[in-house]
């Protein structure tokens, strides 16, 4: 079969890169479009708020205690919510060193993402602690205001940390290091849209991001709640999520969000929002202006249980608008609504008859990437599994890096997403290093010139 030909590479000179059209069933990334010039400056990167001192757990214990629970610590400044944990020392390190040089924002964003914005509130704690709140271990469960403050005030004793969490968030933290400008003379320009409120958590989200060079463009609703997701974590390894939804459960569209996504090159969608009441009218909205304005259009499938409630919403925005669709291979079946004995690779070509470029990943089994109703096997990258949390996240940005940088063999495209995921998988947490993705984007820059690769072969 004829081979998928992608973007062609962007020169490391060039400051005006191309938008990337992608035509459905033809298999081609062409340019279309040219646009103006990039962002300046560096890249900073200070996500995590570690609160490991019993003076700070107990600082913010008391804060989320009073006022009927959550009150206070939607009452903090920003000083105080930094103040209670400290940097991370591979953060403090690259701030030093590629500290920006200007705040100035580029005429075009290389990666737009729209998704759910709450910060993250993650802890380590053992089996007594959940059946003391009743907890069902290994859940997701929507809590309000009040309940948020008491979990948060019983954690006063444990290890824990702050972080600008999310999903979508660590696939562009990923993108915008593996771009950053160390290894390129041009970073990728990346950011993100959607609701965070006019308190110090949205203000800690918007900065912590700012400082990994994403930026999060949409304005803070001023009388809103940011929302949280508590992240319990047991010496199983089993994960129970608590989220209070806050500001994050309402995303509009409005002219702001049509501007950016007018100047955008491509247009990420992340799945839970297809959960959040109306939203799939501002999903519709959205990726009809990217597509006219030539922007590819990525989504991202998030979670079985979500697509399986919601699978006319996402057929609706898969089918007709996404050219490129992230899922790992339960989501992927439970779009083609295949049984668990079906094959990923079976999936993934059946996906790829409908959407123009499919990645399907399988854990530990390797992964795929599909077009035109073939498929490329692509082997897992080795290492020894630390945290297998974030894996997706990080494979996602190793495709979209390969597009972004022109990468015209789709094997050579898997194997970079297959190896940062494998990177994440091996260390403790859910974002991609500063220093290993410099490493990694400089490793696999002899693929940015190399040969197309068979579809299928």
């Amino acid at each position: 079969m004829a081979a998928l030909s992608l973007l062609s590479p962007i020169p490391s000179s060039a400051s005006l890169p191309p938008i990337y059209s992608l035509y459905h069933f033809k298999g081609t990334l062409q340019s279309n479009k040219t646009s103006s010039t990039s962002i300046s400056g560096g890249f900073r990167s200070s996500w995590n708020l570690r609160i490991d001192s019993k003076a700070g757990k107990r600082q913010l214990g008391l804060m989320v205690s009073r006022n009927g629970g959550g009150g206070e610590l939607d009452d903090m400044d920003e000083g105080q919510i930094e103040n209670i944990g400290g940097q991370d020392e591979d953060d403090e390190e690259w701030t030093q060193a590629h500290a920006p040089s200007s705040s100035s924002s580029p005429e075009r964003w290389d990666v737009l993402g729209l998704g759910q914005a709450m910060v993250d509130f993650s802890g380590v704690v053992d089996d007594a602690f959940l059946e003391k709140l009743d907890l069902e271990k290994g859940t997701r469960k929507l809590i309000n205001h009040e309940e948020r403050g008491r979990v948060l005030q019983a954690m006063d004793g444990c290890s824990y940390k702050a972080a600008a969490g999310g999903s979508l968030s660590n696939t562009l933290v990923a993108l915008a290091r593996l771009g950053c400008p160390s290894i390129t003379d041009r970073p990728l320009n990346v950011a993100m849209a959607g609701s965070i409120a006019g308190d110090p958590l949205g203000s800690f989200y918007r900065t912590k991001l700012r400082r990994a060079n994403v930026n999060f463009l949409s304005a803070p609703i001023m009388d809103g709640t940011t929302g949280t997701v508590i992240v319990l974590t047991t010496p199983d390894a089993q994960r129970t999520m608590l989220a209070y939804q806050g500001t994050s459960s309402v995303v509009n569209y409005d002219s702001c969000l049509a501007s950016l996504i007018s100047k955008t090159n491509v247009f990420v969608v992340e799945g839970y929002l297809f959960e959040l009441p109306d939203t799939i009218r501002t999903i519709t909205k959205a990726c009809e202006e990217a597509h006219r304005n030539g922007a590819l259009v990525a989504v991202t499938a998030s979670d079985v249980s979500c697509i399986e409630r919601h699978y006319d919403d996402f057929w609706d925005i898969v089918g007709n608008y996404a050219d490129i669709i992230f899922a790992n291979s339960d989501e992927a079946r439970a779009f083609c609504h295949f049984s668990a004995e079906e094959s990923p690779i079976s999936a993934t070509r059946y996906l790829s008859h409908f959407v123009p470029f499919v990645s399907v990943t399988d854990g530990i089994n390797g992964s795929y990437i599909g077009a035109k109703g073939e498929a490329i096997y692509i082997p897992p990258s080795p290492c020894v599994p630390v945290d297998t949390c974030g894996a997706g996240d990080a494979y996602a940005s190793g495709i979209l890096y390969g597009i972004l940088r022109g990468v015209t063999d789709l094997k050579g495209m898997g194997e970079l997403a297959a190896t940062i995921a494998a990177t994440v998988v091996g260390q403790q947490g859910t974002r991609l290093r500063v220093q290993d993705a410099v490493e990694l984007a400089r490793s696999h820059d002899f693929r940015l010139n190399s040969v197309g690769t068979d579809v299928g072969s």
